[in-house]
């Protein structure tokens, strides 16, 4: 037990500091002061190995750091991204952990996505005007649908795609360290297909930012 504990704790450790290394180098620019991140995808695998509140941990601690270091937006940025990750990765969690099957994964990022859209947008409604310098509430309202409602769904399909298509690759490599169980896993036949659904939902993701920035 002990030994099971102290494994835990070591790939909790890993995957926070490589969801901040995430945050620290991997930014792109989106829309006005908005960019993405990766970091939600490795804070949702984190909840589809370990549990919802695994993934609550995680987010919190990038948060933190994440406050300390890098952000210029203090206290409220880190409540702004802590709810972020939350939303989306411990409810795709809370999902997954009532179903350990593929269809699970997907209906739980699914579920991750529509409340983090959700969330977001009400929360960008209220706590937005105290940190965009001249900008009232109203304005704030009038930027909801245009701009904050596509940037949080081209953020939730990022994270989705890149969660389906990145989850059993990393599982793989842990269970080679021996961090998390070597379990006998079934064989999916419908693993290919859900694999081009995600590449295509990237693709389209990509594109989308693209136009976003003006580029195509």
């Amino acid at each position: 037990m002990k030994k099971l504990q102290v494994k835990t704790m070591v790939l909790l450790a890993m995957l926070a500091a490589i969801a901040f290394l995430l945050v620290a180098l991997v930014r792109i620019p989106v829309v006005m002061f908005l960019s993405y991140e990766p970091k939600d995808v490795v804070i949702a695998i984190g909840g589809f190995l370990l549990g919802p509140l695994s993934s609550f941990v995680i987010s919190l601690v990038v948060s933190l750091l994440e406050m300390v270091t890098i952000s210029t937006t203090g206290p409220i940025g880190a409540v702004m991204n802590l709810l972020s990750s939350c939303s989306f990765a411990c409810m795709a969690a809370v999902v997954y952990k009532r179903k350990r099957t593929l269809g699970g994964a997907v209906w739980g990022l699914a579920a991750g996505s529509v409340v983090m859209i959700g969330v977001m947008l009400l929360w960008n409604y209220l706590i937005t005007p105290l940190y965009m310098t001249g900008t009232s509430r109203s304005d704030v309202a009038a930027m909801l649908i245009p701009v904050f409602l596509p940037f949080n769904a081209l953020k939730a399909g990022f994270n989705a795609a890149l969660t389906l298509l990145l989850y059993k690759p990393l599982v793989r490599a842990l269970r080679k360290t021996g961090l998390i169980e070597n379990r006998q896993s079934k064989a999916d036949t419908s693993r290919a297909g859900l694999y081009l659904l995600a590449a295509l939902l990237l693709v389209t993701c990509i594109l989308l930012l693209l136009v976003f920035r003006g580029i195509i």
